[in-house]
């Protein structure tokens, strides 16, 4: 029996080349932003705070606010 993920937030673990599903579903949620974001068009995260972004310019963002506050 297929387990449904659709609809389905899912777990991630971040790495330097892709992601690790640790519970399935089919998004994930920008850590900024709160969007959900497709697991098909998920293109940026960090891997130091293991958060996902919706976009280049948001992850940018992500990436000056934590040295800033580092």
């Amino acid at each position: 029996m297929l387990i449904a993920s659709r609809n389905r937030l899912a777990r991630l673990h971040y790495g330097p080349n892709g992601f690790r599903v640790l519970a399935p579903g089919d998004h994930v949620l920008c850590a900024v932003t709160g969007v959900p974001i497709g697991l098909d068009e998920l293109r940026y995260w960090s891997v130091a705070r293991q958060e996902a972004y919706a976009s280049a310019a948001i992850s940018v963002q992500a990436e000056l606010d934590a040295a800033r506050t580092a």
